[in-house]
């Protein structure tokens, strides 16, 4: 893969922050195209983005505030929304402003064009790729992959455990991995859930007997769906004043590998407000062409396969 990175990765390295020291510096760093980041500080009633560049401002002009702006394809909230928050730039001149000072003018849009041509137009189904949550919605959660092109998670593709909304599993500002899925529409999907794990190897951490934590995710008339771990839930014996979204203790009774099943008893339930944690991964790998969630015993096979998924030219989200 490439240097290309979710915006905010640059901010403290110490060749970006060395590239703000002097006049010089930043000179170089134009003549050279080097992509940059600083934090945008203002928005001015134009749009332009005011950006700190330490010994000076810089300047991003609105329809350089990201591709799309000047084609009306992408909404001005993508470059409103950056205003306290890492940028990436590259500087196309230096200008006085109105007192005389020497103002930098940066241009969002082009890192943005090298991103997509050098890294994220080379990416296929199944590569595994850094990425930033940037918002989230009751459908999915929207992350940065590189230079602040912004691609779609869907909340179906997070985790194999069902969830109700994606603040369950993520914040805003959160890193994570992610995989590239396909390419529908001319837009990037990408997918989470299987990074977490194999049922196998989520279930290889409880044994029979124990008493473990979960959250309890919906509540039937058979029994109540409870989650062990991301990728991984059981169904617990009815138990009276239980409801979707608490946290329990659970009392692991069998695990059935052939039918992917644990069955659990509810100890005891109580109310909290999760804070979802960094997601742990159990694949580390850079590309994975295809991943079976369900043991080789289970007659019911569950599987993602990355190679027969079509790809097409990606285009930014409008968001």
């Amino acid at each position: 893969m490439t240097g290309y990175y979710p915006e905010g990765r640059l901010i403290t390295t110490a060749e970006n922050i060395s590239a703000m020291q002097s006049m010089s510096s930043l000179t170089d760093a134009y003549h050279e195209g080097k992509i940059l980041e600083g934090r945008a500080v203002v928005c001015d009633s134009a749009h332009n983005l005011i950006v700190d560049l330490g010994i000076m401002k810089g300047i991003i002009p609105r329809e350089e505030g990201a591709i799309g702006i000047r084609e009306g394809t992408v909404r001005d909230i993508a470059v409103i929304s950056r205003v306290n928050r890492p940028v990436c730039f590259v500087i196309t001149d230096f200008t006085k402003n109105e007192s005389g000072k020497t103002v930098a003018v940066l241009s969002r849009r082009l890192a943005q064009e090298r991103c997509m041509h050098e890294y994220v137009e080379n990416l296929v189904p199944g590569d595994v790729i850094d990425a930033k949550i940037t918002h989230l919605d009751s459908f999915g959660a929207f992350a940065d992959i590189g230079c602040g092109i912004v691609s779609l998670l869907p909340i179906d593709s997070i985790s194999v455990s069902r969830i109700d909304h994606p603040r369950e599993r993520f914040s805003v500002g959160m890193e994570i991995k992610a995989i590239v899925k396909s390419f529908e529409n001319g837009r990037i999907s990408l997918t989470h859930k299987e990074l977490l794990g194999t049922w196998e190897e989520n279930v290889s951490r409880f044994e029979i007997g124990e008493t473990v934590a979960g959250i309890i995710r919906s509540v039937e008339d058979y029994g109540a769906f409870v989650e062990l771990a991301p990728n991984l839930a059981g169904l617990a014996e009815m138990k009276d004043n239980i409801k979707a979204g608490q946290q329990a203790s659970v009392y692991i009774k069998n695990i059935i590998p052939s039918r992917m099943k644990i069955k659990l008893i509810i100890i005891d339930t109580f109310d909290y407000e999760y804070q979802p944690g960094t997601p742990e991964y159990f694949f580390q790998g850079n590309h994975m062409d295809k991943f079976r969630y369900s043991p080789p015993s289970s007659d019911k096979i569950i599987e993602t396969d990355f190679s027969a998924l079509q790809s097409y030219e990606p285009v930014l989200l409008g968001i």
